[in-house]
């Protein structure tokens, strides 16, 4: 079965070079990790996604695969940034890779339960 793409939003492309940004955006209490992607593109719960992601400075994007989650739309309360929420697929190796990066700082203040 081919992956549900949302019409005509193909690879989204995400670069993160600041750790606390990272922090902000990474969703560790998902199961096998989730990160939060600004869009004003049009997306459906469920929808497969694909990303590239640059993080840091690391040369070479990785690629994820994941499904929305979440959605914030634009114009929501409290001036939210617009965007999705994505759950990455199982085996992903962009997990270790965030985890690494913020190594420490997860073990803070993020809640201890698993979606």
């Amino acid at each position: 079965m081919a992956p549900k793409l949302g019409p005509g939003n193909g690879i989204l492309s995400l670069t993160i070079k600041d750790k606390a940004v990272l922090y902000a955006a990474y969703m560790p209490f998902i199961k096998h990790g989730g990160l939060f992607i600004p869009t004003n593109k049009s997306y459906t719960m469920g929808d497969e996604v694909f990303m590239l992601l640059s993080l840091m400075d690391e040369p070479e994007k990785i690629p994820v695969a994941g499904k929305v989650i979440w959605i914030t739309p634009k114009g929501a309360q409290g001036n939210k940034a617009a965007g999705v929420g994505v759950q990455f697929a199982e085996n992903n190796t962009a997990r270790n890779k965030i985890e690494t990066h913020l190594a420490g700082a997860l073990n803070s203040d993020r809640p201890t339960h698993t979606l």
